[in-house]
């Protein structure tokens, strides 16, 4: 047994919204009060995490960077994961992709057609353009919302190929460049694709973005954008 990576398990699992005890955690992880004392307080000098007394305490950072270091000690990603909340499942999404070389910006908002957008992570590597979608759920949806959701990020990835200005500021105003809207889970499997649109389980997350470069053209939709420049002004066409 890992006894670092089995108490970062422990860590995550009951910290997620409020301090806990030394003896608490001891416990859940089956370690030794001393010894998980000896690695909390590592950990502390680390910046992992916050030791006040006899309680721990983590910030989402903290607790991202505890998922991170679990998954280099071997765990399980979709256990990691299913202990994260929804903006620490973003981060390690962003992780992912940030491995591969991608430049990665979480969040982003705009506004095209008097409506306003949000994409959860736009992920950046020439020629392509990854419009993800974080999915925190557990569990199978039917066809009817799936599909519904799908549609949606179809939706703001055709919005954001118009929306020159949002790639001039991402710096991935590209020629040609490909967009691809995609839907990120917690749910088992493999890749799924809808109307080749991929829904990845974070737990395929690595090889679905390893293959993505082969694929684009023909198994997974994308939207191509042409940009015609002015002195002024860039306007872009969409092309399906």
């Amino acid at each position: 047994m890992n006894v670092e990576k089995e108490l970062i398990i422990s860590i995550l699992k009951l910290t997620r919204d409020r301090p806990v005890s030394h003896e608490l955690i001891s416990r859940d992880a089956t370690i030794a009060l001393q010894l998980t004392q000896k690695l909390l307080q590592k950990m502390q000098n680390d910046g992992l995490v916050n030791v006040d007394g006899s309680l721990l305490k983590t910030s989402s950072l903290q607790r991202f960077r505890l998922a991170i270091q679990a998954l280099r000690f071997g765990a399980d990603l979709e256990r990691v994961a299913g202990f994260l909340t929804w903006q620490e499942f973003e981060y390690i999404a962003a992780f992912a992709f940030e491995q591969n070389g991608y430049d990665v910006h979480r969040n982003f908002h705009f506004t095209h057609k008097r409506r306003r957008y949000e994409i959860d992570i736009v992920a950046c590597k020439r020629p392509l353009i990854v419009c993800a979608d974080c999915k925190h759920w557990h569990h199978h949806l039917p066809p009817s919302s799936l599909k519904e959701i799908v549609g949606e990020q179809v939706d703001r990835a055709s919005a954001f190929a118009s929306f020159s200005k949002g790639k001039d500021q991402l710096g991935c105003a590209w020629v040609d460049a490909k967009i691809v809207p995609a839907v990120l889970t917690l749910t088992e499997g493999h890749p799924k694709f809808l109307k080749k649109v991929p829904v990845v389980p974070i737990l395929q997350i690595q090889d679905f973005i390893q293959q993505l470069p082969a694929y684009a053209d023909s198994t997974i939709a994308h939207l191509k954008v042409n940009f015609t420049c002015s002195q002024h002004d860039c306007q872009s066409k969409t092309l399906k």
